[in-house]
């Protein structure tokens, strides 16, 4: 698959993932949650009953998330933050009372990026701060998730928790290649074959000049040198460098002649 449809079917497979906060009490976890998503391409949001919400701290947390907020829905119960989805995911730490077996982010993504490419909608449902999901709203999802954390100190805030969820249906929507950093890399220029061996030419000159190469036991200095150099694979840059400090090398041995 080439980029272009590996980024179409991302994005196809991200929208049709909402993230759904239930009675948030600070706005800042709110605005925070807005970055965690957009770094990952995740776009709908939706917010049960928050304790404040519009709020300049969450704008100020969201920082170029603003428009996750500004896009927000607000409603005022867990059965309408779920309508019209298919996979209700429950972000909970609970090991009694549930029926549902509990799961990590990388073994359910799976089934959600399978039920989200197929264009039916998913939910992540996350709880109070303090409190997380009651019974009642667990009853109302059909997954549960956990993330395995330090069993001596599992805290996780809010936002944290949807960073990696997010991060790991990122990784599991893309297709061969997911993840692919390439386009970081800066568009280096490697140096030519003809510089190479002009390289290697003034190399062997400069080493006969100050003595380190023997003329008369050469051994197999050159051919091992050659051999690091184009392991190496020099940048044009890299050679300009090196054949620079050939050159002060050979204008140091002629001063200290003279």
């Amino acid at each position: 698959m080439n980029k272009e449809s590996n980024q179409m079917n991302e994005t196809a497979c991200l929208s049709n993932i909402r993230v759904v906060l239930s009675h948030t009490s600070h706005p800042g976890n709110i605005g925070s949650t807005a970055r965690a998503m957009k770094t990952m391409g995740l776009t709908q949001l939706y917010l049960i009953n928050p304790k404040e919400f519009p709020s300049e701290v969450a704008d100020a947390l969201a920082s170029s998330a603003r428009d996750i907020l500004a896009n927000a829905k607000v409603v005022s119960s867990m059965a309408e933050a779920l309508e019209g989805t298919t996979l209700q995911v429950a972000m909970t730490a609970r090991r009694r009372e549930l029926s549902q077996p509990l799961q990590t982010p990388r073994q359910l993504t799976p089934e959600l990026v399978q039920a989200a490419r197929t264009g039916a909608s998913v939910a992540l449902v996350f709880g109070a701060e303090t409190s997380g999901l009651t019974i009642a709203e667990l009853e109302q999802c059909n997954r549960r998730v956990t993330i395995p954390t330090n069993p001596d100190y599992s805290s996780l805030n809010l936002s944290q928790a949807v960073q990696i969820l997010a991060y790991e249906l990122r990784t599991a929507c893309f297709d061969e290649g997911y993840d692919d950093i390439r386009y970081l890399e800066e568009n280096r220029e490697r140096a030519p074959h003809q510089a190479v061996e002009l390289f290697f030419e003034h190399f062997e000159e400069v080493l006969l000049t100050i003595g380190f190469l023997k003329p008369n036991a050469p051994k197999r200095l050159m051919p091992r040198l050659r051999r690091l150099f184009v392991r190496a694979q020099m940048e044009r840059e890299e050679l300009d460098i090196m054949r620079g400090i050939l050159r002060a090398a050979s204008e140091f041995k002629t001063e200290k002649k003279d």
